[in-house]
């Protein structure tokens, strides 16, 4: 596909009397991984969700190459932060749920998914239902699952939120590895550092706005500062707005990826058999 793989024209999305965000114009190019970076309230949430063909924009568009962006969510794969797994099945019981969803067989689904899986150490525990695994490993496990239909862009929300140490350096490496590899990923984070360091370009959002998108050496230019942390704060010196993009608790947000990833609750019997 020649151009941008995304494109956001004039984007604005309103709740209410509330503007989340507010006339954003961006590019996402193949083969990099971009941070999008604010705290929270910033708007970044509400925009991963509009690039994810989740939420419909109040104003302006979003297209997949030429098509909009919610007609082509099989060309997405999505890592919410409330991961939206099925504790009731295994973590290979949930990966292939998902990807029968999008008509991929399930040796296809398996050889993609063990590629990741060895590097992420979740190998062993595919045959483990997901309902005692911890926040680290059901964060792999809905890697895993986004990466198993081979999409052209990977959506990231907050993906190292509540992770120990080492799970958070295990998907900060996958990240790297699949941008070597030429894949795309969006990476959403309010972590400057982690940006950063797995980034290679920053998209600063702040009051529903963007502030500024550029590689981290672009962003101190623009501002004169010496550290990113110093340029964060000079871009984003007004006051930050309360927090209105989702004050769902995490059961109820759970439920809502987990429709929107699947479609429905599958039946256990039907996916939950040995093969």
């Amino acid at each position: 596909m020649g151009g941008p793989l995304l494109t956001l024209s004039g984007v604005a999305k309103r709740f209410g009397e509330v503007e989340a965000l507010t006339h954003v114009d961006l590019d996402i190019n193949a083969g990099q991984v971009i941070g999008l970076v604010g705290g929270n309230g910033a708007g970044k949430t509400t925009l991963l969700r509009l690039m994810a063909g989740v939420m419909e924009p109040t104003n302006g568009s979003i297209l997949f190459g030429t098509e909009p962006v919610s007609t082509m969510r099989a060309k997405l794969g999505v890592v919410p932060e409330s991961t939206g797994l099925y504790s009731r099945l295994t973590a290979w019981e949930n990966i292939r749920y998902h990807s029968r969803m999008y008509g991929i067989s399930d040796e296809v689904a398996w050889n993609r998914v063990s590629h990741f899986a060895n590097r992420l150490e979740i190998t062993d525990s595919l045959s483990r239902h997901t309902k005692g695994f911890s926040r680290g490993m059901r964060q792999k496990t809905a890697l895993l699952r986004a990466l198993a239909h081979g999409p052209d862009i990977l959506l990231l929300d907050e993906p190292t939120a509540g992770l120990d140490v080492t799970s958070a350096r295990t998907v900060r490496s996958l990240v790297g590895q699949l941008r070597d590899e030429g894949g795309t990923v969006i990476y959403s984070t309010h972590h400057l550092a982690e940006a950063q360091q797995v980034c290679d370009r920053i998209i600063i959002v702040h009051n529903g706005t963007i502030r500024a998108d550029g590689s981290p050496s672009e962003l101190l230019e623009m501002t004169g500062d010496t550290t990113l942390e110093n340029a964060y704060v000079s871009l984003t010196s007004d006051k930050a707005r309360p927090r209105n993009e989702d004050n769902s608790k995490d059961g109820r947000l759970s439920k809502w990826w987990r429709k929107f990833l699947t479609g429905s609750t599958p039946q256990i019997k039907e996916v939950g058999e040995d093969e």
